[in-house]
């Protein structure tokens, strides 16, 4: 029995060579750093057994690599980076480096980061969390200050009443590690104080506590078996504060003043009232000014930190479309949470449809190698295995090399099954298959790094939004684009009769959609752009000034005829199909066409390519080959990704 078994053996690997003949070995079996690398809760008692035991099964279904992610249901004598805890990392550590396998480090006890689990205002409780509220006053009153709050300013408003906008703690916390009453029907956790991560003296706070900790105590590991840092989505208030509190500070005013370049101060009641003319364009600008104090009072700290440390600041904004923030991590990334993603409109609609490409966008446009997305958090337990397939698909398509599942559990032992399930890994119904997937999600993220993307299309965003109707129609009609912030108008692009060159990429086409501002700035490049008939701008941009040259659109009909006019067509499908996206990349030497099926019909087409040489489909899962002269009709079943390589192209 045994030798037949491995006669067996033998002629299913050599059935595997054969469908792997003339692939790139690197993209038959790529370096572990392409790994999934899946958040693993460390949500119970640990053993030091049990966690080298998990790395082990990790290892053995392909996973090559996880973040440590200490997580509600620790035992309360563990406490965020106490002497157990630390223990505890450096098994694991050992054990990964012993396996020549990753570890990312996450930054907080639980999410939003910034707080080092209430250690923060520990330390120093008037950095706690802070905002801006409003006390409405009647005339003649003055206004009386709880403790804590400080009067910024006392505005009259044009009804003739009055307001005093004061600075006042939010009250918002962060989710803790441990429960306070486990074995009770209605569960309560620890939820430490959010620290003000506007103030950089707090800022500096949570660097000391946790960041300087971790190069204490892992700095050997810097770069080697620890990859990065990982920050979730931090938020200026915490969660669950005072209603009406509006993130800020009046240490922050003369930042903000600095970033508009005017006083905002007079106009600070614009935050909760429309009853002044400028009242919308007020807050906006106010809104984009903290953002950009966000910035460089919390990413820029910690980039700048992970730079000078030898590793990537990683993790994602709170935001979906906060592209403006992915500049300060060297491994940019998104958050595919909570069933914001699904089969369908939400796939192209929506701010949450934009995150893959807010993230490889900001990757491609500042020069890095990598982005990420935190992807099936909170999608429940019943997520199935093929929307798991469909939701790494959809991310791939759009530019991502880095996934991380959410989530692995140490755990599942009471109320852990159901903290924001499913587990989509050991303890999942589909572990003992899941290989094929974990190997997959290597090759497609290989494909994905260090290769160039064949684009020449752009859609302009600002910091905070990224437009997705223009997104919809491009996709709808097999048109790949990137969003390009406007920061990199001014900053890095240079505009000539070939294009908007940045960062390898030539743009024979910007497309401006809704948009709440154009910076001064920009003015000047893009009437240069429109000049040089490579600007597209939807004619109802009501803030936009006339460019002259500028080709314009009012539907999605006219924008792809417009895209049709000024840029090489790359894919052609020989009929209407909405359903398809595709990206095209060449790595080393050699073309691929990444084509995936996002919806429920099958698709049956043929398509027309600018290219010619030896082609074949390759099924990443399988390795499996097919040849292909570019005249086979190409049938697609409903959610199917096939890749198309291309050598010796022409």
């Amino acid at each position: 029995m045994k030798r037949i078994l491995t006669l067996a053996l033998v002629v299913i690997m050599a059935g595997a060579a054969m469908k792997a003949q003339d692939l790139p070995q690197e993209f038959i079996d790529p370096p572990r750093e392409f790994s999934v690398m899946p958040f693993w809760f460390w949500n119970d008692t640990l053993n030091d057994d049990e966690i080298i035991r998990q790395i082990a099964d990790f290892e053995a279904h392909g996973v090559y690599g996880f973040v440590i992610h200490p997580r509600i249901g620790l035992p309360a004598d563990v406490k965020w980076l106490s002497d157990e805890m630390i223990r505890v990392m450096h098994v694991a550590i050992r054990e990964a480096e012993k396996r020549k396998m990753y570890v990312v480090l996450y930054d907080e006890g639980m999410y939003p980061s910034g707080s080092s689990a209430g250690q923060v205002v520990e330390r120093n409780p008037a950095h706690a969390a802070r905002g801006l509220a409003k006390i409405d006053l009647k005339a003649g009153e003055e206004p009386v200050l709880a403790q804590g709050m400080k009067l910024i300013t006392v505005i009259n408003r044009p009804s003739a009443d009055r307001v005093a906008v004061v600075e006042r703690p939010s009250g918002g916390v962060i989710r803790g590690l441990h429960y306070l009453n486990e074995g009770e029907q209605r569960l309560r956790e620890f939820s430490p104080p959010a620290g003000d991560i506007l103030n950089p003296e707090a800022v500096d706070s949570f660097i000391e506590l946790v960041y300087d900790k971790f190069y204490k105590e892992f700095g050997k590991y810097f770069g080697k078996t620890v990859l990065g840092i990982f920050t979730d989505e931090p938020s200026p208030l915490g969660r669950g504060g005072t209603r009406g509190v509006v993130p800020g500070n009046a240490a922050l005013i003369p930042q903000i003043n600095r970033i508009l370049g005017y006083d905002i101060t007079p106009f600070l009641a614009d935050l909760w009232y429309a009853d002044n003319p400028d009242s919308r364009k007020h807050r906006a600008d106010y809104h984009r000014a903290i953002n950009i104090c966000l910035e460089e009072n919390y990413y820029k700290r910690l980039g700048s930190w992970c730079y000078n440390h030898g590793l990537a600041l990683m993790g994602h904004p709170a935001g979906s479309m906060d592209i403006g923030t992915e500049r300060y991590f060297q491994m940019p990334g998104q958050d595919l949470v909570w069933r914001y993603v699904e089969p369908g409109p939400k796939a192209i609609e929506g701010q949450h449809s934009t995150m893959a490409k807010c993230a490889s966008s900001a990757m491609l446009h500042l020069g890095y190698r990598r982005n990420s997305n935190e992807l099936y958090g909170a999608y429940g337990h019943n997520l199935t295995w093929e929307e798991m397939l469909w939701l790494a698909n959809w991310c791939f398509v759009r530019g991502h090399n880095l996934l991380f599942p959410h989530a692995f559990y140490y755990s599942i032992r009471g109320p852990r099954f159901d903290e924001r399930p499913p587990d989509v890994g050991p303890n999942a119904k589909w572990w003992n298959d899941y290989k094929p997937y974990a190997d997959a999600c290597s090759r497609l993220s290989w494909l994905n790094t260090d290769s160039r993307q064949v684009c020449d299309i752009a859609i302009l965003c600002e910091a905070t939004y990224l437009p997705d109707k223009p997104a919809k129609t491009l996709y709808r009609n097999q048109k790949d684009f990137n969003y390009l912030e406007f920061r990199h108008l001014w900053e890095d692009v240079k505009v000539t009769s070939k294009g908007i060159k940045i960062a390898g990429m030539i743009y024979k086409a910007l497309i401006i959609d809704t948009l709440s501002h154009v910076p001064e700035q920009a003015v000047l490049v893009l009437n240069k752009i429109a000049k040089k008939k490579h600007l597209i701008v939807r004619s109802d941009s009501k803030v936009l000034p006339w460019f002259k040259g500028a080709m314009m659109y009012s539907s999605p009909e006219d924008l792809i005829n417009a895209v049709n006019k000024i840029t090489d067509a790359d894919l052609v499908a020989s009929k209407p199909s909405p359903g398809l996206r595709y990206r095209h990349v060449v790595k080393d030497g050699q073309h691929f066409y990444m084509i995936f099926n996002e919806e429920e019909a099958e698709v049956n087409i043929s398509i027309n390519l600018p290219l010619r040489g030896i082609m074949k489909w390759v099924d990443p899962y399988t390795l499996e080959t097919s040849p292909f002269t570019g005249q086979e009709l190409i049938s697609f079943k409903p959610h199917e990704i096939k890749l198309l390589m291309i050598s010796d192209a022409k």
